[in-house]
Formats: structure tokens, sequence, C-alpha cells
């Protein structure tokens, strides 16, 4: 068993505290640039940063797997994670300021399973994965543009 990481980067053309601000929002803006891969996104508490609980479910690798996740903000305003319930998965969203403009990091890693799954899974789900953030990077650019009326 070993870790296993999957993550994609990718600019967004808006102020990085703007983004920040749709990623942390989990009621308002959040579910809006989710790629289909996420589905059933529902808010359980909070709404906003740390202390929020969402659940959804995810299909990759042809699975679809319910996860409920907790939000906490290491860094305000520049890094927040998702840590799954349920298992060791932890996903970490870090917004780095560039010019008017900002990079936006998804990037997960959990403990992969053993044996001939585990080898199949660490050669499959990074690549699966950083499919989908990748997805999710480019609707929030374009969710951000229309956001600030500039589609």
């Amino acid at each position: 068993m070993g870790k296993v990481q999957a993550s994609a980067e990718g600019l967004v053309h808006a102020p990085a505290e703007v983004v920040y601000g749709y990623l942390a929002n989990m009621r308002e803006h959040h579910p809006k640039f989710l790629p289909p891969a996420f589905s059933g996104f529902e808010v359980e508490s909070g709404g906003v940063g740390a202390g929020t609980v969402v659940s959804f479910n995810l299909s990759a690798g042809g699975r679809t797997r319910r996860l409920r996740n907790e939000i906490a903000e290491p860094q305000p305003g520049h890094v927040l994670t998702e840590s799954d319930t349920s298992s060791s998965a932890v996903t970490t969203f870090t917004v780095t300021p560039a010019d008017d403009n900002c990079t936006v990091r998804i990037a997960s890693e959990w403990n992969g399973a053993g044996g001939i799954g585990g080898f199949f899974e660490r050669t499959f789900a990074p690549r699966v994965m950083r499919g989908i953030y990748a997805d999710q990077l480019s609707r929030l650019d374009a969710y951000a543009a229309e956001q600030l009326g500039r589609s």
C-alpha cells in the first residue's frame, strides 16, 4: 500500500481573493463549476469555508462512490482542503496570485490499496483524476469570467 497522488494546475483569469471565495463557498458557487464526474452535491452543514461538511457522488474509472468531506482552511485565502470522512483522501485547493489573475492547483492524495488492485489504482487513478481536475479548472475559469462579466 502506498500513497496515490493526482493533481492539475491552471490559470484562472480572475483575482485570487475572488477565486478563493468561489472555491470556499460551497452553497452559492462551488457546485456551479463542478464537472459531470461530480453529482448529488449537498451541503450538510455550514456552507462557506472551514467547518463546512459536503457530500457528493464521484464517478471515476467506471465506479461511482459517495463521499462526505469536511472543509478546512489551513491558510485562509490561499489553501482550502476537503478531507473524506471515511478514508485517507485529502484534496487541497491552492490559490496563488498571478498579477490580476491567479493559479489554482487541485491536488489529492490517499492511501492506495495493496496487491494487484493497488497497482492498477496507482497506475490509472492519477490520470483519471488529473483529467477531472483539468476540467474543473477550465469550468472555474469560465465561471469566474461569467461572474465578472468577461464572458
